[in-house]
């Protein structure tokens, strides 16, 4: 089974990068992030014709999730159980006997900001959350744009990125008690000392430069970690005229 993450900064946009990689790559499924489009909106059709089925929330201009699979999937929850939050981030479902959980985690804006706060108070909330879908559901990835590096490894430059949003301490904490809950990372079960990025800013030709982090992960639970045969980021939509600042993310899982 090949699962894969990517945040595609704007379905409307991004759909013919979308549908092309789709069919190039043919995942089992895949979990898009900031797909920026109303629910009446969302090209059910179009991915439809490409061979998938879609469950999907989101909202006009920001955020939205959408899990895509080529089996459909059940049991979705659209929502943090017992966390007031207009925004649309987190989309669960199941595929194959796989709990998925597409999630994308708030920027935070600037360290010690209300949005930054929003952040760590979001990533409580879903760590919870998390914790008994996993007791529920041991065959379980977590997988979306977490904007968080979990090392220096993952950043480019992490003397000019130190403290900041995306790489700050309380932000490294945040991530690192969820994975605690029984989450490995499944890029560093395969390639432990590998530097990669998944995101690059559309400034300062920041791309051609390698000036990237890592921030789009794949989590796997104990039950799958064991059958993760490889995990890689895929360069070539980063390449293509009017591309997501995102690189999609895939992890393959013996059956």
């Amino acid at each position: 089974m090949r699962i894969a993450t990517w945040n595609v900064n704007s379905l409307k946009v991004r759909l013919p990068h979308l549908l092309d990689w789709l069919a190039r790559q043919s995942p089992d499924a895949v979990c898009i992030q900031e797909t920026k489009t109303e629910d009446n909106s969302f090209p059910a059709q179009e991915i439809a014709n490409a061979g998938y089925q879609s469950v999907f929330t989101g909202q006009k201009t920001y955020n939205g999730v959408a899990i895509l699979s080529k089996t459909g999937a059940s049991e979705p929850v659209m929502a943090i159980p017992d966390f007031d939050d207009p925004q649309k981030r987190v989309l669960a479902a199941t595929i194959n006997g796989v709990r998925v959980v597409c999630l994308y985690v708030p920027n935070g804006q600037s360290v010690g900001s209300d949005k930054y706060q929003y952040k760590l108070a979001w990533l409580q909330a879903t760590t919870a959350w998390l914790k008994n879908e996993l007791a529920a559901n041991p065959r379980m990835v977590v997988v979306g744009d977490f904007n968080i590096a979990p090392a220096d490894i993952d950043v480019h430059d992490p003397k000019s990125w130190a403290g900041q949003v995306l790489c700050s301490d309380a932000e490294r904490e945040a991530l690192r008690r969820l994975m605690a809950i029984g989450l490995k990372d499944g890029l560093r079960l395969v390639e432990p000392e590998a530097q990669m990025f998944t995101w690059w800013d559309y400034r300062m030709n920041a791309f051609k430069r390698k000036m990237g982090l890592r921030i789009d992960h794949v989590l796997v639970s104990e039950a799958l970690a064991v059958k993760c045969k490889a995990c890689s980021v895929d360069l070539e939509p980063r390449r293509h005229e009017r591309p997501s600042d995102h690189a999609p993310v895939t992890a393959e899982f013996a059956d």
